[in-house]
C-alpha cells in the first residue's frame, strides 16, 4: 500500500499510463475536491476504459454528493459504511468581536474550562502557522489553562512534533491546528472544539498570477466537520468564534478548486498527456472558459505551448519536470541555463511566503535600513537578499534582525523553502554551485517567468506605468526599482484607492530592452508610432521599440505622414482634446436634418452621415496639418454638406427645413433630435399659433410634426400632434386658466 498526493499520482501516470504494478487507486477525502484529486480521478478512467481495464478504483469520503459522483464513475457501486458519533452541542458568539482571533480563542477555551470539568482533548482551529503561535501564547497567558500541555498542529512542523500533538494521552491537553485536523488527521479523544471559522484556502492570485493559500470563512459543510471531531468518543462541545448571522450566510459547502485555481500547471500536464480539447476533457466540474483560457494564453507566454496547434514544446517538457507552478518552473529551466539556481531558488521562495521586511514608520529604522539594504539597489529582490543574508549571518536572531525591520521568523521560514526549491532543482541536474548572482541572469529569469508583467514608466515625476494591452498601473512607492525606465514586476495586484481600484506593482527588478530582445526575441520590434503630443499640441512622428504593444524605447522626432498625422487629429478631435472651431451645432443640426430625411423618405435616395463617415469627413478636413492651430480656418460646413451634390441638398432644405413659418410671421426653429420620438418637434407660444388649424406637416406632408405649446412666460403647458384636438378639447379649459394669470396677453 503506497500513500502519496494526486500531484504525485498524476506525474507517475505521467510517466507511466499503464501504472504498472498498480491494481487499486483509493481516492481518500475525495469531498475536498481539490484540483489535482479532480485531475487525476478523469485521468484514471481514461486509463481504465483505455489501457487498463482491470484498474480498480475507490473514491470514499465521509461527505460525498453520491448521486453526482455515481453517475460521474458510471458504471460504479455505492457502498456504504455507518459508524457511531456521539452528540455535539454547537454555540456560536453573541456578536463579532474587535479583537484578534487568537484572544477570542483564548478567552473562550478559558470559560469551557470554567463551566465544565474538562475531561478529554481540546481542539482549537486556527488558519495557519502564524495564527496558531499567537494562539498558543495567549492561551498561555491564561493561569487557568498553564497546567495544560498546548501542542501546536501544522504541515510545517517536524514529523516528531506532530506525533507530539496527535499521540494518544489520558490526560487533557490542547491542541491548536490547522484544518489539517479537519478530516487528514484524527486526534483520539477530543470533546471540545473552538473553531475561529477560517482557513487558509488554495485560491488563484492575480497579484503573482499564480495559485496561493488565502484566508478565508470556511463553509458550513466544513464546520460540521470540524464539530463533528469533538463526537467521536463521547459527547462534546463546539464553539464557534463567529455569529449564527454570519453562519446563515456563509456558502453551504467547499467550491471545487478546479473553480477557483489557476490552471495553468493543469493544463500543462494535460498537455503532456496528448490532451487536445481542453473543452470537452472529462471534467466533473467543467472550469470556467475565461479560466482555461487564461492559462492558456500564459503557457504559450511561458513558451510552454506551441502558439497555434497549441502543443507542448521543448521548453514546455523541461517545466514539467518541476512540480511547481508554470512560473517558477519556466525560472527554473533559465536558471539552468544561466547557472543562476541559488538566486532564483531564494527568489521564488521570498514570493511564497509574506513579506521578510516589516513595514514600519521609525525614522531611525528606515534609515537604517537605506543605508545597509538599499543602497545602489536597482532590484526589490536585491534588497530583500540583503535583508535574507543580514537575517542568516545574524543567526535569525530577533533583535539584530528587529533593527533593520528585518521579519527573523519569517526569513527561516524562506530558507527552508529556498532549500526545498534547491533539492528539487539538484534532482533534475541543475549544478549545486553558487551560480551566477547578478542581477542580469536574475531579472532574465524574471522576465522567463513574468513575462506578461513587464512595465514602462511613463515620466520620471510619478510613479506611473504603462503595462501590455493598454493596462496602466503605478509602481510601488517604497519599491527601489523606481530608478529605472524600465521594470518587470512579481507581483501586480489592484488595490482600492479612495473607492478607485488602482494596478500596484511590487517586487519590481529595473530591466533593460537587451533583456526582452534576448528573452523574447518574437515579441519585440522596432517601428515608428504617430501620436498627439499635449505639450507640443501637434501630432509628431517618434521611433519607438515594442513589446508587444507596450513602447519600451523612444528614438528620434520627426514629421508624421499626412494620412497618419489626420488620423490621430481626427481622434484628438472626436474625444474633445481638440476643437474643431468650425464644427459648430449649424453643422450637428445639418446633420440630423440630413439623416433623419434619410430615414422618412428612403425614395430620395440620400446618404446618411454614419459615426464611421463622420470620422473620415473628420480625417478629410483634418489633412495637411499636424497642430491644432492649423485647423482655425478648416471649411467645416463646406466639407459636411459635399457629402451630397447641390441638388440634393435643395431636397433637404424643401423636405428637412431649418425653420418653419407660422401665420404669426415667426419662423421657429425645428428640433430633429426630439428625444422620445422619431418626429421633429416645433416650440410655440398659444398666441403664435393662432391661426393654424389641423396638423404641421414637413417631408412632403408624410410626417406631422409635435408641437410643444408654450404660456405667455414660454414655458410649456402642452404637447400635441394635431392642433384641430388641441382646439376643440384641450385650449377651452386652458384658455380660462392662462387668461386668468395673463390678462393683457391676446386670447382669442
Amino acid at each position: 500500500i503506497l500513500f502519496v498526493t494526486e500531484g504525485i499520482l498524476l506525474r507517475r501516470m505521467l510517466a507511466d499510463p499503464h501504472l504498472r504494478g498498480v491494481s487499486v487507486l483509493i481516492f481518500d477525502e475525495f469531498h475536498e475536491r481539490h484540483l489535482h484529486t479532480d485531475i487525476a480521478l478523469a485521468r484514471a478512467l481514461d486509463i481504465q476504459e483505455t489501457l487498463r481495464p482491470d484498474l480498480s478504483i475507490v473514491v470514499m469520503s465521509a461527505t460525498l454528493e453520491t448521486e453526482r459522483l455515481v453517475s460521474y464513475l458510471h458504471p460504479a457501486h455505492l457502498v456504504r459504511s455507518g459508524g457511531r458519533t456521539h452528540p455535539v452541542t454547537v454555540s456560536h458568539i453573541k456578536k463579532e468581536s474587535p479583537e484578534p482571533v487568537w484572544d477570542l480563542a483564548a478567552r473562550e477555551t478559558k470559560s469551557v474550562f470554567k463551566t465544565a470539568a474538562q475531561q478529554g482533548h481540546t481542539l482549537i482551529f486556527m488558519p495557519g502557522a502564524y495564527e496558531i503561535q499567537r494562539t498558543i501564547g495567549a492561551l498561555r497567558a491564561e493561569s487557568d489553562l498553564a497546567r495544560y500541555p498546548i501542542l501546536p498542529l501544522h504541515g510545517e512542523l517536524p514529523s516528531h512534533v506532530q506525533d507530539e500533538a496527535v499521540a494518544p494521552s489520558r490526560h487533557p491537553k490542547i491542541i491548536v491546528a490547522t484544518n489539517v485536523a479537519e478530516t487528514s488527521v484524527t486526534i483520539e479523544g477530543v470533546t471540545v472544539v473552538i473553531d475561529s471559522g477560517l482557513a487558509r484556502i488554495a485560491a488563484y492570485d492575480p497579484h503573482r498570477g499564480i495559485n496561493t493559500l488565502l484566508v478565508e470563512k470556511i463553509s458550513r459543510a466544513s464546520a460540521d466537520q470540524r464539530a463533528g471531531r469533538a463526537g467521536r468518543t463521547a459527547p462534546g462541545l463546539c464553539v464557534r468564534l463567529w455569529t449564527l448571522q454570519d453562519h446563515a450566510a456563509r456558502r453551504p459547502c467547499d467550491e471545487p478548486e478546479i473553480r477557483r485555481l489557476d490552471l495553468a500547471e493543469v493544463v500543462l500536464v494535460l498537455k503532456s498527456c496528448g490532451v487536445t480539447d481542453l473543452t470537452h476533457f472529462r471534467w466533473m466540474d467543467p472550469p470556467e472558459p475565461a479560466a482555461l483560457e487564461r492559462a492558456v494564453k500564459l503557457l504559450i507566454a511561458l513558451g510552454a505551448l506551441e502558439p497555434t496547434q497549441q502543443t507542448l514544446t521543448a521548453v514546455g517538457n523541461q517545466m514539467l519536470r518541476y512540480p511547481v507552478h508554470p512560473r517558477y518552473g519556466r525560472m527554473f529551466v533559465e536558471a539552468k541555463k544561466l547557472g543562476a539556481l541559488r538566486p532564483v531558488a531564494l527568489a521564488a521562495a521570498l514570493t511564497q511566503a509574506r513579506s521578510i521586511l516589516l513595514k514600519t514608520s521609525d525614522r531611525h529604522t528606515l534609515d537604517r535600513r537605506e543605508e545597509i539594504l538599499e543602497t545602489g539597489a536597482t532590484s526589490d529582490f536585491e534588497v530583500l537578499f540583503r535583508a535574507f543574508h543580514f537575517a542568516t549571518k545574524s543567526n535569525f536572531h530577533p533583535g539584530r534582525c528587529g533593527e533593520l525591520g528585518i521579519h527573523a521568523a519569517q526569513c527561516r521560514q524562506v530558507a527552508a523553502i529556498a532549500k526545498q526549491f534547491e533539492r528539487l532543482a539538484c534532482q533534475e541536474d541543475i549544478e549545486t554551485i553558487e551560480g551566477s548572482s547578478d542581477e542580469t541572469a536574475l531579472s532574465r529569469c524574471l522576465l522567463a517567468g513574468f513575462p506578461d508583467h513587464v512595465a514602462a514608466r511613463m515620466d520620471g515625476g510619478t510613479l506611473r506605468c504603462s503595462l501590455t494591452g493598454g493596462r496602466r498601473g503605478t509602481l510601488a512607492r517604497e519599491s527601489v526599482a523606481r530608478s529605472a525606465s524600465l521594470i518587470v514586476a512579481a507581483e501586480v495586484r489592484e488595490i482600492d484607492v479612495r473607492n478607485r481600484l488602482q494596478v500596484l506593482l511590487s517586487l519590481a527588478t529595473g530591466i533593460l530592452v537587451d533583456d526582452l530582445r534576448e528573452m523574447h526575441p518574437a515579441a519585440v520590434r522596432e517601428t515608428s508610432k504617430t501620436y498627439w503630443e499635449p505639450a507640443l499640441r501637434r501630432v509628431v512622428k517618434q521611433e519607438v521599440v515594442l513589446y508587444h504593444d507596450l513602447v519600451v524605447q523612444t528614438g528620434r522626432l520627426s514629421e508624421p505622414d499626412p494620412s497618419d498625422a489626420a488620423r490621430v487629429l481626427a481622434e484628438q478631435i472626436s474625444n474633445g482634446t481638440v476643437k474643431l472651431p468650425g464644427w459648430d451645432d449649424s453643422v450637428e443640426e445639418w446633420i440630423q436634418r440630413l439623416n433623419w430625411l434619410c430615414e422618412a423618405m428612403p425614395e430620395l435616395g440620400l446618404t446618411p452621415i454614419t459615426q464611421v463617415d463622420r470620422a473620415a469627413l473628420l480625417e478629410q478636413l483634418c489633412f495637411g496639418a499636424t497642430s491644432e492651430r492649423e485647423l482655425t480656418f478648416a471649411p467645416v460646413k463646406e466639407a459636411v454638406q459635399g457629402w451630397i451634390n447641390p441638388v440634393q441638398r435643395g431636397l433637404v432644405d424643401k423636405f428637412a427645413p431649418e425653420r418653419l413659418s407660422l401665420p404669426s410671421g415667426r419662423r421657429v426653429k425645428i428640433f430633429y433630435n426630439e428625444p422620445g420620438t422619431t418626429n421633429p418637434a416645433i416650440m410655440a407660444t398659444i398666441q403664435e399659433l393662432y391661426g393654424v388649424q389641423g396638423d404641421l406637416r414637413i417631408a412632403n406632408g408624410k410626417v406631422p410634426l409635435l408641437i410643444r405649446i408654450l404660456a405667455p412666460n414660454r414655458r410649456p403647458v402642452q404637447v400635441a400632434s394635431s392642433l384641430e384636438t388641441f382646439w376643440r378639447d384641450v385650449y377651452p379649459d386652458l384658455k380660462a386658466v392662462l387668461k386668468r394669470r395673463y390678462p393683457k396677453h391676446e386670447w382669442r
